[in-house]
């Protein structure tokens, strides 16, 4: 029995390294998470055009292109739908892209259904839910970067600037794309700067960028370049740079519009 029992202690021993390394993270340029607005002042159709627009932007040659010339060649992405406090959903889990057909796998999982939209709009309850997603996931990235999107200001959850401050702390970018669409049944939840809102109350880190999309037209090819650049680690084009106000910004002007208009059956 003894001889059994050193055996089998020997063999533990002799599997612990492999054990080890199967556990070790994987190594990425870059880990992205992709943060999309689905609340209310969404319809079906936006939505729609969202998911069609980053699946078309991750299996597209310039996105694969920009993955293929890293310096590791390859990225770990998740994409993450999102609208009040507690109302985010993940669409897709933290996925490797290395090929072309793993890129595509990505595509057809977001283009396979398309949920509704929710209520409310908490930028803060993204980033804290995206945030804490690189602790639990199985890669190792040389940038962690969030990308978030929406067509308005935060207006609940903890102020913006609270979680953009504990965000940035960990060492994570975040980047913006600002809906700047019309869309008039909703327009009073809305800013009309909502780029200088993003610039001033959401994004952060080296680097950090937004690219207003002002029409739903340029959706698809705004989330492209927007991803490449993410990628490939570059300085944002000069229209991807909103000027910053000299006056300081009033960063709860959401939560301010939403206690002037709760009570509307509109609510997003």
């Amino acid at each position: 029995m003894r001889l059994t029992t050193l055996t089998a202690c020997l063999s533990f021993l002799g599997a612990a390294p492999a054990l080890a390394q199967t556990a070790r993270p994987v190594d990425v340029d870059v880990e992205l998470v992709l943060a999309v607005d689905v609340s209310r002042s969404m319809s079906p159709a936006e939505l729609e055009i969202q998911r069609h627009g980053y699946a078309a932007a991750l299996s597209s040659d310039e996105v694969m292109g920009t993955i293929a010339n890293g310096m590791i060649g390859r990225i770990a992405v998740t994409y993450v739908e999102w609208a009040g406090d507690r109302s985010q959903t993940v669409i897709v889990p933290w996925t490797l892209i290395d090929t072309a057909e793993a890129a595509q796998a990505v595509a057809d999982r977001l283009t396979a259904y398309y949920g509704s939209g929710m209520r409310r709009t908490s930028i803060s309850g993204a980033l804290d839910y995206a945030a804490e997603m690189f602790e639990t996931n199985s890669f190792r990235g040389m940038r962690r970067i969030i990308d978030v999107s929406g067509d308005g200001p935060n207006n609940a959850g903890r102020p913006v600037l609270s979680a953009r401050a504990d965000v940035l702390s960990r060492g994570i970018v975040i980047n913006g794309l600002p809906l700047m669409t019309e869309n008039d049944p909703y327009a009073r939840w809305g800013i009309d700067d909502l780029d200088v809102y993003y610039t001033e109350c959401v994004i952060g880190g080296p680097g950090a960028f937004v690219i207003p999309v002002t029409t739903w037209d340029q959706f698809a090819d705004a989330v492209r370049r927007k991803i490449v650049l993410e990628i490939a680690g570059l300085d944002a084009p000069a229209e991807a740079e909103t000027v910053r106000k000299a006056d300081a910004y009033d960063c709860l002007v959401g939560e301010k519009i939403w206690q002037r208009n709760q009570f509307y059956y509109l609510e997003p």
